[in-house]
């Protein structure tokens, strides 16, 4: 079955109507979860609560990361560039400031040759050598200043509260580092660790669909078939590998 079977086996209307109310249940509760950590936890009072919410806002920001991945495939809303990006454009900005329209140019480039030198995910070396190189190819001069000035004028707004904005950095710092392992190192690494099926240079790691979903949104149990139908959005990740056996 190809990947346009997969992206056409649910109808379009359905798909979107799915993906917009996971995306809105993902965006209200990054936000809601956001706005009791920086405006209205004790952290020094609250250690437990203090941790858990930062557990939390690193997968919700793993979850907005994979949001504009799915909107950079047109997966979000099919049939629809505009809805995409603007959801693409809001899921970004709020992760970290970071630009669609760079991120959508240098994630066409993986897909077109992953695993190579011509992919801008790709790196040669250990995984600390790969995560600096993954974070110097994204992270430019428009990133810096936007996230900066961003932090800096959010730190202004919170007053005597301003360490509290570490709740937005700090939990996309560790999302960045959670999606390179477990949706580019483990899936791409060029080691014996197992071979690759095909040119894709992708493989799926043996994982739960439980610790798949909580690692990267299924980009890391099933990163070999998303690159075999990337017009596929995340939560339909496991049924491609179900249908593919199904398929005559």
């Amino acid at each position: 079955m190809t990947s346009i079977d997969f992206a056409r086996a649910m109808p379009r209307r359905r798909q979107a109507a799915v993906a917009l109310a996971i995306t809105a249940a993902i965006v209200a509760a990054w936000l809601s979860l956001h706005v009791v950590a920086v405006w209205f936890l004790d952290a020094p009072a609250h250690p437990v609560v203090a941790a858990l919410c930062l557990i939390g806002l690193t997968w919700l920001s793993v979850g907005l990361f994979i949001i504009a991945h799915d909107a950079m495939h047109g997966a979000v809303v099919p049939g629809a560039p505009r809805a995409n990006r603007a959801i693409g454009t809001l899921a970004l900005a709020l992760y970290a400031g970071f630009s669609f329209r760079r991120m959508i140019v240098q994630h066409m480039r993986h897909h077109r040759s992953p695993g190579t030198d011509d992919d801008p995910d790709f790196a040669h070396g250990g995984p600390v050598r790969w995560y600096a190189s993954f974070v110097l190819h994204y992270f430019g001069w428009r990133e810096f200043w936007v996230l900066g000035s961003a932090t800096i004028l959010y730190a202004l707004i919170l007053g005597d509260r301003w360490p509290y904005v570490l709740y937005w950095a700090v939990p996309s710092i560790l999302a960045s580092i959670q999606l390179f392992v477990f949706g580019t190192w483990l899936p791409h690494r060029t080691d014996d660790y197992a071979p690759f099926a095909d040119s894709h240079n992708a493989r799926s790691p043996a994982m739960s669909d439980t610790l798949s979903l909580l690692t990267c949104y299924h980009f890391g149990g099933y990163h070999h078939e998303h690159h075999l139908h990337p017009g596929v959005p995340w939560w339909r990740l496991p049924g491609t590998r179900a249908r593919a056996k199904d398929a005559p």
